[in-house]
């Protein structure tokens, strides 16, 4: 499907988004208040047979290659589980976190969709903890939607859905209004079938978007391009080619200043974190590895806090996923 692979966690269907932002979330969530009685929650979802991996029982805990960064660690409970998260935004100003959650990431697609609880989480920091998640609603009652990895600028919620109505997996934009996201609109052809985007990132002035994408004139199976918006009009992509190489390169995320672009690419097997700096925001210089052995789809905050989803692997069998943060010293 042209909208790249999706995130491991996310089994087949969704592929994740990232998305610059303003550092003004939307006052007053209304994601933010109580589970309503009676329905299902991430923890009662989640298989009674699953065990919390902690870094002390992971068989291949992410490396460091920085000394820019404290060492990472996980989230805590309030965001993390046994279950699966995934695919992370951070807001700029490091106050809303929104994640992808499944509760067992090896349970297809199809039961995803229907267990109530697989999509779009939110969490919100008080006196400087984070708050316990809550889901975050992108569709009309009764109609199936899978929504996941969303990225919020200003009032607008970028995200991407399998939905009905629609083939495969679409990027899809939703509007804060009235206490709570609503309006949601498909992006368009000329985004997903044109430039066939995959993961994506909208700078913070909006003028460009980075994404990843296997259309041709790439040097890999994935490439970062960048597209501008002209006129109001977005052009034809640009191959991003200072930071691309034969493996796969995705997953953008671009600095609220534009000087730095973060990606994943595959090294040794299992996703990695790159860096690539810039003086103007256009001429990217050769990336650096800063973190490696799965860990990916990194999204910083304005202090230069990382937040990325880290998968643990045992015997080549996912069991599980958390987000992670090493703190900037």
């Amino acid at each position: 499907m042209t909208t790249a692979r999706m995130a491991p966690v996310l089994a087949i269907l969704l592929v994740a988004v990232g998305c610059g932002g303003d550092g003004t979330p939307p006052a007053a969530p209304e994601e933010a208040a109580p589970q309503p009685p009676g329905m299902a929650t991430r923890e009662s979802s989640i298989p009674a047979d699953a065990v919390k991996i902690t870094p002390a029982t992971d068989v291949y805990p992410p490396q460091l290659h920085s000394d820019a960064w404290e060492t990472p660690v996980p989230l805590p409970a309030a965001i993390n589980t046994a279950g699966a998260e995934d695919s992370p935004f951070v807001t700029p100003d490091g106050s809303t976190f929104y994640f992808f959650f499944t509760p067992d990431p090896n349970v297809p697609p199809q039961k995803q969709l229907l267990d109530g609880v697989t999509g779009v989480w939110v969490s919100h920091q008080k006196d400087g903890a984070w708050q316990p998640a809550v889901q975050v609603v992108l569709q009309d009652p009764g109609k199936l939607a899978l929504d996941g990895a969303p990225c919020v600028q200003g009032d607008t919620m970028w995200f991407c859905s399998a939905r009905e109505g629609f083939t495969g997996v679409n990027l899809f934009t939703a509007r804060w209004k009235d206490g709570r996201w609503q309006n949601w609109q498909y992006v368009g052809d000329r985004l997903m079938q044109d430039f066939q985007m995959g993961e994506m990132h909208v700078t913070a002035d909006g003028a460009a978007i980075y994404f990843h994408s296997p259309r041709p004139g790439g040097k890999g199976q994935y490439d970062i391009w960048v597209t501008r918006k002209v006129g109001g009009e977005w052009q034809e992509p640009e191959n991003v080619a200072a930071v691309n190489s034969e493996e796969t390169d995705g997953w953008p995320f671009v600095s609220q200043d534009g000087r730095e672009l973060w990606f994943t690419r595959t090294y040794k097997g299992s996703p990695a974190i790159f860096r690539s700096k810039s003086v103007d925001g256009r001429r990217w210089q050769a990336p650096a590895m800063i973190l490696s052995q799965f860990a990916a789809e990194p999204s910083l905050d304005a202090k230069g806090n990382l937040y990325f989803a880290h998968h643990y692997f045992k015997d080549g069998r996912m069991l599980e996923a958390d987000l992670y943060v090493a703190r900037k010293k």
